[in-house]
């Protein structure tokens, strides 16, 4: 008697969703996205739903590293007997994987056990039924959401479908499909869905990926907040950075800015402004997950700031409260702390940007044709100075050294880089920096 190794409901699934081969994509891509399709496909989800997280790994992830550096086919073709001998969810049984570990056997995969054992025979058909279920509802998640993007769902399907989303999204299979599945929801029933899987903890481990999923939502949310006017709010940064123009989203870059006397004189405001931001304690640890926290949280406050002009206190503050709510977990901060470190962190970027710019200057004989040669030239005495001074106390440390790598025709920028190679008080990492543009 056959040991089956998948639920009634699985087994008896009509065509095209029964087909455990290429066919069935090849069919559901063919089909129109109708109603009573698309509730088809709501039911092929409730078969799949397993009644326990699954953790979906590739029985023959030993096998795929073992064939890394080969050229040849034999992990399709060990793949193709699944599907041969068992075509269809009803013949998803053991034996049928005994079978299949048999044929892998006579291949001489290195990975199967000879004689195979119970165990690893167990092994395999585990992961066989629990990737069935995973196809299965990727493909039917892949469905719905066509249907989705035409617009089909009426308010009730679609609180089933997105309840149906993160149920799986809970149980860890289809993950990907189903919170794409959501975002094609919308706002506010898919954002909704969305917000509480990243406040849930059955889904930690793909908090980031539905987080970054949501934050796409939320960005037309974001946009509405920059547009608006900040003359009656606080402003965090000082007056000599509020009249930039550039933008964070092009990481303030100055681009081809013509070097005259007002932007050369609004590079020296911005960069003696940059100097007076408090530096905040070591925030190193402001995020759980260090970079890719970090670089969700930039994308938050860059949203809601995207020109010094709009970093204020109350928007700073809705960016605190917006991370909170995304489930970013933060470490000995308080909105207080995490202004401060925001404003430090934008300040270091826009010194970066205008040191970039000034070392992209022409420089000494360079400069003999523009049109306020006077001006260009003496800006490197101040800026050496500046540069000196932000690669002191950490800010922007590559690009000031390089401007005065580039400038060290300049008594000034050689001194400088000179004080900075050698200075014992100074980071390794600063010293090393200096020395290597110093030779």
């Amino acid at each position: 008697m056959d040991t089956y190794l998948l639920p009634a409901a699985m087994r008896e699934l009509p065509p095209p969703w029964h087909d455990l081969t290429y066919r069935r994509s090849q069919a559901l891509e063919a089909l129109a996205p109708t109603e009573e399709r698309l509730e088809q496909a709501r039911h092929v989800l409730r078969a799949c739903m397993p009644d326990r997280r699954q953790s979906v790994h590739d029985w023959d992830e030993e096998l795929r590293d073992f064939y890394d550096d080969r050229d040849d086919h034999v992990l399709d073709e060990a793949d193709a007997w699944l599907t041969r001998i068992m075509p269809t969810t009803f013949q998803v049984t053991r034996e049928r994987v005994v079978q299949v570990v048999g044929a892998w056997a006579d291949m001489g995969i290195p990975t199967v056990p000879e004689p195979p054992t119970e165990q690893w025979v167990d092994r395999v058909a585990a992961e066989w039924a629990a990737s069935v279920r995973q196809a299965l509802a990727y493909d039917a998640f892949t469905f719905i959401e066509r249907g989705t993007t035409a617009g089909l769902p009426n308010g009730g399907e679609a609180e089933d479908v997105a309840l149906l989303a993160a149920a799986f999204v809970r149980v860890g299979v289809a993950v990907e499909a189903a919170v794409r599945l959501l975002v094609s929801l919308g706002r506010p029933r898919g954002e909704q869905a969305l917000r509480e899987l990243v406040n849930d903890d059955e889904v930690r481990d793909f908090r980031p990926y539905v987080r970054s999923r949501l934050l796409g939502l939320r960005r037309s949310v974001y946009d509405v907040r920059a547009r608006e006017d900040a003359r009656h709010e606080e402003p965090l940064l000082p007056e000599g950075l509020q009249g930039l123009p550039y933008s964070w989203q092009n990481d303030f870059g100055w681009g081809a800015t013509a070097p005259d006397s007002q932007s050369l004189a609004q590079a020296r405001s911005a960069l003696e402004a940059c100097l007076t931001v408090e530096r905040s304690p070591d925030d190193a640890q402001m995020c759980g997950d260090a970079s890719a926290d970090c670089s969700a949280i930039a994308e938050v406050v860059r949203a809601l700031m995207p020109y010094p002009r709009l970093v204020t206190r109350e928007r700073m503050s809705e960016a605190w409260r917006e991370c909170q709510s995304l489930r970013f977990e933060f470490q000995g901060i308080d909105a207080a702390c995490f202004a401060k470190v925001w404003c430090k962190r934008i300040a270091d970027r826009v010194t970066a940007a205008v040191f970039r710019w000034l070392a992209d200057l022409p420089q000494g004989g360079e400069a003999a044709g523009d049109k306020e040669p006077a001006a260009l030239s003496a800006t490197a005495l101040w800026a050496a100075e500046l540069a000196e001074r932000c690669a002191r106390r950490g800010s922007a440390v590559q690009e000031a050294i390089w401007f005065l790598h580039r400038t060290d025709d300049v008594p000034g920028s050689r001194e400088a880089l000179a004080r900075l190679a050698f200075d014992p008080s100074l980071p390794a990492t600063t010293r090393n920096t200096a020395q290597e543009w110093a030779q």
